[in-house]
């Protein structure tokens, strides 16, 4: 991989000669991670494995596999296809697709075609996949028989990669030839959205492909390493989940919702296959654990474990080093924002005393903890987390004014462009330079690793008849994760509404993980002095409940 001028400004540059007394040397040494930068795409370096090793198998599902030769032709024709229906470098592309060998392909033609693939989840209601292809303004949409009847009424042109193959078969297979640079779009995340609507973050080749090479520098391959995929495509651990092993030769199974959803025939599946890493949110390795006792015994050949998208507790550590001794679990921290990771903490190096750490900043990638006047606070200080480096996203699609107020100038780099992304998470540097995790700054919450804005889940329930106005709130959950809790106040002379109607109400609005477990009723808020609703009291129970 060449090195560009990127290289040194990704990360780690040091801070200009104004203000140098006031900010300390070690943290700017901290961000020292400078490694070359990737060079090509996503689908390019795919290409490199299926020219290599044409006859490796590189994805099952259940017993239908296709080896690299197979998959890279499919992907071929699919690209050829969607080129010859008007796809061209950053066109965004619908992809809606339940998890199967057709989802691989779909995302390999989009991005050969050089178009960004939008995930629209078919479990997602109506509401939300028609805002999203609405506001993405998607003309083209992959999807399948089975999983079009999720779909809203839309106006994009659909491919079907069943019913359609045959005329997609008659397409070229050859590679097609797009220009493009690993700065193109590769593919376009929504998250949850303050306003009440979700938001789409648009992320880069360069973005991804920076964090599967610090990976593979990290925790290299071996030829006996099988991978799995489990993650939704609308959560950002699935990039890597998928192109990771993929972009190396590694065999990747995929796991169908109804295995997922049945712990025992999962653990199952990853005996059978011998997989030997995964990636998993914390309350999901809590549910692990809780239903068996004996992975070490079971899953023998499972070496990495790696957890994000929700904070890892210390109780969850300690049980995981009980029950899987010699294995390795890794803490990742991250969003979309900034291409799914930015640090990473070995859980074996944790202190007794501390929430467990999120570590240091990956390759190419650096961590500033700052106050409200974007100054560096002191090692043991909190401060709000703001990362830079080769994994920032270009923004939020159709929200300039979004973008310019959460990717900010990064004070510390001279170089043009750069750009330092607020988190809104807080955290401390511990004097040896690695970062403990505080807690958000803001409202936002994980919820079985993906992101929550409690503000989208009240705007949904207000917009039932019965519902005057709503508060939600995140509570800690006996599996390790969190929970939602809507506390209601409902309309004048309304008897407020059965949990059974407002779930199903929610759930023609929202996915189900932002559907809140329980709703209680109240007469009236609990006021702070300066007259805002004092959440914590009914976290409490003293909001009045009738």
């Amino acid at each position: 991989m060449k090195e560009t001028n990127r290289t040194k400004t990704a990360a780690g540059s040091q801070p200009g000669a104004s203000d140098a007394d006031a900010r300390p040397p070690e943290l700017f040494a901290w961000n020292d991670t400078a490694t070359p930068l990737p060079a090509r795409c996503i689908h390019e370096e795919f290409e490199r494995q299926a020219e290599t090793n044409p006859g490796a198998r590189a994805v099952v599902c259940g017993e239908r596999y296709l080896t690299y030769g197979e998959l890279n032709i499919r992907a071929n024709r699919l690209a050829q296809h969607l080129r010859a229906r008007g796809v061209s470098t950053e066109t965004i592309v619908g992809l809606c697709v339940e998890r199967s060998i057709e989802m691989i392909v779909g995302l390999l033609g989009i991005l050969k075609a050089g178009g960004a693939y939008l995930p629209l989840d078919p479990s997602y209601p109506f509401e939300r996949l028609a805002w999203m292809i609405q506001d993405s303004g998607v003309r083209i949409l992959v999807s399948t028989q089975a999983s079009r009847a999720s779909l809203p009424p839309h106006d994009a042109f659909e491919i079907l990669l069943d019913a359609d193959w045959p005329a997609v078969e008659l397409a070229n297979s050859d590679n097609p030839s797009v220009r493009m640079s690993p700065e193109n779009l590769a593919y376009c995340a929504y998250t949850s959205g303050s306003t009440g609507k979700p938001k789409g973050v648009l992320c880069l080749h360069i973005g991804a492909l920076n964090r599967f090479q610090w990976m593979w520098d990290a925790y290299g391959f071996t030829p006996e390493d099988v991978c799995c995929q489990k993650t939704s495509l609308s959560f950002v651990d699935s990039v890597w989940e998928i192109f990771g092993p993929l972009l190396r030769g590694v065999p990747l199974i995929l796991i169908p919702d109804p295995v997922l959803s049945n712990l025992t025939a999962l653990v199952e599946l990853l005996a059978t296959h011998r997989v030997t890493r995964i990636v998993l949110v914390p309350s999901f390795l809590n549910l692990l654990f809780d239903l068996q006792d004996d992975l070490h015994e079971r899953l023998p050949h499972l070496k990495y474990w790696f957890t994000s998208g929700e904070e890892l507790t210390l109780p969850l550590c300690e049980r995981f080093q009980t029950l899987l001794p010699g294995r390795h679990l890794i803490n990742l921290y991250g969003s979309s924002e900034i291409s799914a990771d930015a640090t990473f903490f070995d859980v074996a190096q944790q202190p007794p005393d501390r929430r467990v750490l999120i570590g240091r900043p990956i390759s190419n990638m650096s961590i500033y903890l700052l106050d409200e006047n974007l100054q560096p606070v002191a090692v043991g200080e909190t401060g709000e987390l703001y990362a830079g480096g080769a994994g920032l996203a270009r923004g939020y699609l159709n929200r300039p004014a979004m973008t310019a107020q959460r990717f900010i100038p990064n004070p510390f780099d001279s170089a043009p462009g750069t750009r330092l992304y607020r988190t809104g998470d807080l955290a401390r540097y511990l004097p040896d330079g690695r970062l403990e995790f505080l807690g958000r700054a803001d409202r936002q919450v994980k919820i079985r690793g993906q992101r929550v804005e409690p503000g989208e889940v009240e705007a949904a329930l207000r917009l039932h008849a019965s519902i005057r106005d709503a508060a939600v709130l995140a509570k800690a959950d006996v599996s390790d994760g969190q929970r939602l809790i809507a506390y209601l106040i409902p309309a004048p002379g309304v008897k407020p509404p059965d949990s059974s109607v407002l779930r199903r109400h929610l759930l023609g609005l929202l996915p189900e993980y932002m559907v809140p477990t329980a709703f209680v009723a109240v007469s009236a808020w609990p006021l702070t002095p300066n007259g805002k609703i004092d959440r914590a009291a009914l976290a409490d129970g003293h909001g009045g409940s009738e």
